[in-house]
C-alpha cells in the first residue's frame, strides 16, 4: 500500500506534462497558421505594393520626359529643297534663307523628298525629325465629302451633257485601259458653263458620287489672295488634297473670278489674279 500511494503523485505529473505539451503543440500550430495567414496577406500587400511602385517610377519617368522636352529649346520649321546624298540636304527655314544641313541617322532618308517639311535644331540646324504634309486652314475648311449621295437620276433634262461629262470625267476613272487600248490621253477636266441653279454642282457631285470618289468643292474667289504667291499657293495645296485623296473630283466654282484673259492691266490685284 505504501509504494502505491508514493508513486501515483509520478503518474499524475506525467499525465499533467502530456497535457501541457499537448496544449503547447495545439497553440503553436495555431500560431503557426494565423502566421502563414498574415505572411500571405504580407506577400499579396507587398505585389501590390511593387505594382504600384512600378506604376508610379513609369509615370517620374514620363513626367521627367515631358519637363525635359518643357525646358529644351523649340525647333525651327523648314523645308527640304534638295536632297544631296543620305547626310547633306539644303533646306529653306521659315525665316528664308537657305541652309546646307545634316540629317539624324534615326530619320528615314526615303521621308526627305523635296517639299517635305523638318525640324530643324536652333544652334546646328540639323534636321531633327520629320513632320508629316500640311495644308492651308482654308484647305480644310472647304467642302470634302468622301462620296456625294447625288446620283444621276436626281438629274432632269440634262441628258446630252450627262452622257458627255461621262465620258470626258467617269470613264477616265472607271475604265482606264479603254483610253490606253485606243492609244489617246484621257481628259483631266471639263468646263460646265451656264447660268446659275442650272445643275452644274449637282451634276459633279453625280459624277463624283458614280467614281466613288471624294468631291472637293471650292469657289474660284477664295483662291484669290491679298499677299503674292499666296493664291497660287493655295491651288497647289488644293490638288496635293486631292491626290492625297484618290480618287477625287476638283469642282471650282465660279471660275470666272480667277480664269480671265491675261491682259497688261497694272494692279496688283489684277496681276495676282494672273499669277493664281
Amino acid at each position: 500500500m505504501g509504494d502505491i500511494a508514493r508513486h501515483a503523485p509520478e503518474k499524475d505529473t506525467g499525465e499533467d506534462i502530456y497535457q501541457y505539451l499537448l496544449e503547447r503543440i495545439t497553440n503553436l500550430e495555431n500560431r503557426n497558421l494565423e502566421l502563414r495567414e498574415q505572411f500571405r496577406q504580407i506577400e499579396s500587400e507587398k505585389r501590390y505594393i511593387e505594382t504600384q511602385k512600378i506604376r508610379y517610377e513609369r509615370e517620374l519617368r514620363k513626367l521627367k520626359s515631358e519637363i525635359e522636352q518643357l525646358r529644351s529649346p523649340p525647333l525651327v520649321i523648314g523645308t527640304v529643297t534638295d536632297v544631296i546624298d543620305n547626310n547633306r540636304v539644303i533646306v529653306r527655314s521659315s525665316a528664308g534663307p537657305r541652309f546646307l544641313v545634316r540629317t539624324s541617322q534615326l530619320i528615314d532618308p526615303d521621308l526627305l523628298k523635296p517639299g517635305a517639311r523638318c525640324t530643324l535644331n536652333q544652334q546646328s540646324l540639323a534636321i531633327v525629325d520629320v513632320l508629316p504634309t500640311s495644308y492651308d486652314a482654308q484647305i480644310y475648311g472647304m467642302e470634302l465629302i468622301e462620296s456625294p449621295e447625288e446620283t444621276y437620276g436626281n438629274i432632269g433634262g440634262l441628258g446630252p451633257q450627262i452622257e458627255e461629262v461621262r465620258e470626258a470625267v467617269e470613264l477616265p476613272l472607271t475604265k482606264p485601259h479603254l483610253f490606253e487600248r485606243v492609244g489617246i490621253s484621257p481628259p483631266k477636266g471639263v468646263l460646265l458653263h451656264g447660268p446659275p441653279g442650272t445643275g452644274k454642282t449637282l451634276l459633279a457631285r453625280a459624277v463624283a458620287h458614280h467614281t466613288n470618289a471624294h468631291f472637293l468643292r471650292v469657289v474660284g474667289s477664295e483662291l484669290v489672295q491679298k499677299y503674292i504667291g499666296e493664291g497660287a499657293r493655295l491651288v497647289r495645296e488644293l490638288f496635293d488634297l486631292a491626290k492625297q485623296k484618290a480618287p477625287s473630283i476638283i469642282f471650282i466654282d465660279e471660275i470666272d473670278a480667277i480664269g480671265a484673259h491675261r491682259n497688261d492691266s497694272t494692279t496688283s490685284g489684277d496681276r495676282e489674279v494672273q499669277r493664281t
